[in-house]
C-alpha cells in the first residue's frame, strides 16, 4: 500500500505528535484517549436502554429515514422529542448499521466522549505546554458528570463535543485572523443549536467579543469575518428549521413539547426563554408540582451564587471549579501587559468566558434544570486548570506564582475535604488524605521554586519538584476519580440521571426516588425512600424487552412497573405477554398501541419493537393528538390496544396551554367505550373490540 505525502505526513503526525514535543508525550496522549475509551465502555450495556425516551426514537430512526429526520419519537411518525434530532442521528445509525441494542446506542456517546477530551487537548497544547493540554484532557476525563454523559443517551454529549471544537475553531481562527477557521466554528455551533437549542449560544457572547477585540487584523476585518461566521451559523442550524416550519404540518410529526405544533415556539418557549424565567409552557415543573416556581425539586435546586456548590450539583462538577476560577484571574493577571492580539490571553478569555457565561445561567435559571447539565462546564472548567497551572509552574522561580499554585492545590484539597465530608460513609478515609496530601503538596510547591535558587538545595530541587507535583495532582483528582469510579460502576437510566456514590444523590431533586437512576443514582435511589419504586424498577427496560431480572410484571400499570411520577421520568418493564400481544398482527396497524406519555410509550415500543403513540408527548401535556383525531385513527383501524393503567393523566404541573384535558379525555373515552383485558397483569383496552 502506498501513501501520498500528504498522508503520510498526517500518519506520523499521528504517532509522534508534535517535532517539538518530548517522546513520551504522543504515547502519553493515547494512553489517555485509551484508558477514557475503556472507562467509557466499561459496562455499558448495564444501563440497558438508559434513557428509553430517546432510545424509543433511535429506535425508531433507524426503522424510519422520516422518523430519522425529525427526531419522532416512533417510526410511525405520531410526535417528535422535545429537542431536534441531531443528537439522536449518530445513534440511530448506528442502530440501523447494527440492530437495536444497548451497545449500539451508547457506544456513539461514549465515542463522543473520547472525541471531545481529544479535542481540548489539542486545544489547549497549541498554545500552551503538552503538560497542559494533557492535565486538561485527564481532568475533563476524571470530572464525574462528564463520565456519566459520556455513557449515556441525552443530548449533552454531542452539546460538549460540539462546543469544544467551536472554541478549538476559534482559538485556531484567533492565531492568524483566519476566517475559514471561524466560519467552521459557526458551523459547530449551529449543529449544536441542533442539539441542544439555545443553551448552545450561551458562549456565543464571549466568543465573539473576544476574538472581535483580540484577532489580529483590521476592525473591518473583523467585522466582516464575524458576519461570515454567523452567516455560516444560521445556515448550518436554519436549515433544518426551515424546513420542519415550511413542512405541511399534517404530514410531519407533531413538534413534541410545543402548545401550537412550531418548532420556534419550542424554541423560544419551553427549550428557551421558559428555562430563564420559569414559564415553560406544558411543563411538569409549572402550576402544582412539588419544586415549581423555581424553588428546589425539578428546577435542580435553589437558584444563587452557590447553586454549582451546593448538596446536589457540588460533586457533580465543582471539584475544580473553585480553581478554575482563580486560575482564570491568574492568568488574565500574567497576560495583562502583553499585546492586543497575544493568544495565550485570548485563551484564557475564550474559556473562561465560556465558563462564566454558561455557569452564571445555571446559576440563576429560574426554569427546569438538572445536575447533568453542568458536564457543559467541564470542558471550560478542564481547559483553565491546564493552561494555569502549567503558566503557574513555568513561572514557580517568582515567590507570588508558586504561592499563587500552592493556594490553588490548598484550596482544591480543602473544597475536596467539604464534597467528600458531605457523604461520609463513601471511602471515609479518603477526604482525611486528600486533605493531607494537598496542603502538604501545597506547601512544598510554594517554596519550590526558592529552593531552586538555593545552592544548598539545587541538586535535589528538581526531585523535590517532581514529588511535590504528583502528590498535588493526586491529591487534587483522586477525588473525583472515585467519584468517577463510582459512577462508571453503576448502570443509570430514565431521565434524571447524577454521577457519583448513591449516597451522594438525594432522589429527584431532593423528592425521595422517584425513577430513574439505577443503584441509587438521580431519580431512584432503591432505598424505600417516599415512592421509591426500587432499583431493579428503575433500570427500566431491557434490550429484547422484559423486566428487570428477578421482577415480576406489576400489575395494572401501562406496561408494568410503577406509574405516576415514576412513568413520567423512567421507562418501564414490559411482560413477554404484553410484548407477544403488541406483535400480533403488527402489521395491520400504524401503531400497536397508544399510551399517555413518551416514557410508557418508548417502554412499550422499545420491547416490542413496533411503534407505539406517545399521548401528550414527554410530558403528556402536548395536545397531540387530539380526542377527535384519536377517534379517526381508530376508526380508520390504525391503532390495536391503549395501554391502561395509573400513568399521568394529561400531563403534570397543571399541564398549562389548554393541554391537561387532552390525555385525560382519551382514556375517558377509551375506558367507556372499549373492552378491557388484562395481558400479563397488565391493563389494556383492544380499539378493535367496542364493549
Amino acid at each position: 500500500m502506498t501513501h501520498t505525502p500528504h498522508t503520510g505526513t498526517l500518519l506520523r503526525r499521528l504517532r509522534r505528535g508534535r517535532p517539538e514535543d518530548a517522546r513520551w508525550v504522543r504515547p502519553a496522549f493515547l494512553a489517555l484517549l485509551l484508558a477514557a475509551l475503556l472507562v467509557n465502555l466499561w459496562s455499558l450495556g448495564d444501563s440497558g436502554y438508559a434513557n428509553s425516551f430517546y432510545s424509543a426514537a433511535v429506535q425508531a430512526g433507524g426503522e424510519s429515514w422520516k422518523a430519522f429526520f425529525f427526531g419522532s419519537s416512533d417510526a410511525a411518525n405520531s410526535i417528535t422529542v422535545d429537542k431536534p434530532p441531531a443528537a439522536l442521528w449518530p445513534m440511530a445509525l448506528s442502530v440501523r448499521l447494527f440492530g437495536l441494542g444497548s451497545w449500539q446506542i451508547l457506544v456513539p456517546e461514549a465515542l463522543m466522549g473520547v472525541g471531545t477530551i481529544a479535542v481540548l487537548y489539542a486545544a489547549v497544547r497549541r498554545r500552551f505546554s503538552a503538560a497542559a493540554g494533557l492535565l486538561a484532557a485527564a481532568v475533563l476525563a476524571l470530572t464525574p458528570v462528564a463520565a456519566l454523559m459520556f455513557r449515556f443517551n441525552n443530548p449533552d454529549a454531542l452539546l460538549a463535543l460540539l462546543m469544544t471544537v467551536t472554541v478549538y475553531c476559534v482559538l485556531r481562527a484567533l492565531e492568524g485572523a483566519r476566517t475559514r477557521w471561524l466560519v467552521w466554528a459557526g458551523v459547530a455551533m449551529g449543529f449544536a443549536f441542533l442539539t441542544k437549542t439555545l443553551q448552545a449560544f450561551l458562549i456565543l457572547p464571549p466568543l465573539a467579543l473576544v476574538y472581535a477585540v483580540c484577532a489580529p487584523t483590521s476592525v473591518r476585518r473583523r467585522i466582516g469575518q464575524l458576519a461570515s461566521a454567523g452567516a455560516a451559523l444560521v445556515v448550518s442550524a436554519g436549515w433544518w428549521v426551515a424546513i420542519v416550519e415550511l413542512w405541511p404540518a399534517d404530514t410531519r410529526p407533531y413538534i413534541g413539547g410545543s402548545q401550537n405544533n412550531s418548532f420556534l415556539e419550542l424554541t423560544f418557549g419551553y427549550n428557551g426563554l421558559g428555562r430563564i424565567n420559569g414559564e415553560e409552557t406544558g411543563s411538569v415543573g409549572g402550576g402544582g408540582f412539588p419544586g415549581g416556581g423555581g424553588g428546589g425539586g425539578w428546577r435542580g435546586g435553589e437558584t444563587g451564587l452557590g447553586r454549582m456548590f451546593s448538596d446536589g450539583i457540588g460533586g457533580q462538577i465543582s471539584w475544580l471549579l473553585p480553581a478554575a476560577l482563580f486560575l482564570l484571574v491568574v492568568g488574565v493577571v500574567l497576560t495583562r501587559r502583553a499585546e492586543r492580539t497575544d493568544t495565550a490571553r485570548a485563551a484564557f478569555l475564550v474559556w473562561g468566558g465560556a465558563l462564566l457565561m454558561t455557569a452564571g445561567v445555571f446559576t440563576f435559571m429560574a426554569g427546569i434544570f438538572h445536575e447533568y447539565y453542568t458536564v457543559a462546564l467541564a470542558p471550560y472548567i478542564a481547559a483553565l486548570v491546564g493552561m494555569g497551572v502549567t503558566v503557574l509552574w513555568q513561572e514557580r522561580a517568582r515567590f507570588l506564582a508558586s504561592a499563587a499554585l500552592g493556594v490553588t492545590v490548598a484550596g482544591t484539597a480543602v473544597w475536596a475535604f467539604v464534597l467528600l465530608g458531605r457523604t461520609p460513609d463513601y471511602v471515609p478515609w479518603l477526604r482525611w488524605a486528600v486533605l493531607v496530601g494537598g496542603l502538604s503538596a501545597a506547601v512544598a510547591l510554594t517554596f519550590v521554586g526558592r529552593l531552586g535558587r538555593e545552592g544548598r538545595f539545587r541538586t535535589v530541587a528538581p526531585r523535590l519538584a517532581v514529588c511535590a507535583v504528583v502528590l498535588a495532582v493526586a491529591a487534587s483528582l483522586a477525588a473525583p476519580l472515585a467519584y468517577t469510579l463510582s459512577t462508571v460502576g453503576t448502570p443509570h437510566t430514565g431521565s434524571i440521571v447524577t454521577a457519583g456514590p448513591a449516597a451522594a444523590r438525594g432522589g429527584f431533586g431532593g423528592f425521595g426516588g422517584f425513577g430513574g437512576d439505577s443503584g441509587g443514582g438521580g431519580g431512584g435511589r432503591g432505598d424505600g425512600g417516599p415512592m421509591d419504586v426500587g432499583a431493579d424498577a428503575a433500570r427500566g427496560p431491557r434490550p429484547g424487552g422484559g423486566q428487570a431480572p428477578g421482577q415480576a410484571p406489576p400489575a395494572g400499570g401501562g406496561g408494568g412497573g410503577a406509574g405516576g411520577m415514576a412513568g413520567l421520568l423512567n421507562g418501564q418493564s414490559v411482560s413477554s405477554e404484553v410484548v407477544a400481544a403488541l406483535k400480533k398482527d403488527a402489521d395491520d396497524y400504524t401503531w400497536v398501541a397508544a399510551t399517555t406519555g413518551s416514557q410508557n410509550a418508548a417502554s412499550n415500543q422499545l420491547a416490542a419493537e413496533e411503534p407505539v403513540m406517545a399521548i401528550g408527548g414527554f410530558n403528556g401535556s402536548d395536545p397531540s393528538p387530539t380526542l377527535e383525531q384519536f377517534k379517526r385513527y381508530v376508526a380508520d383501524g390504525k391503532i390495536h390496544y391503549f395501554l391502561g393503567g395509573d400513568g399521568f393523566g394529561g400531563g403534570f404541573g397543571g399541564g398549562r396551554g389548554g393541554a391537561e384535558g387532552t390525555g385525560s379525555s382519551i382514556t375517558t373515552w377509551v375506558q367507556s367505550t372499549y373492552k378491557e383485558v388484562t395481558v400479563g397483569g397488565t391493563t389494556l383496552y383492544d380499539l378493535t373490540a367496542e364493549k
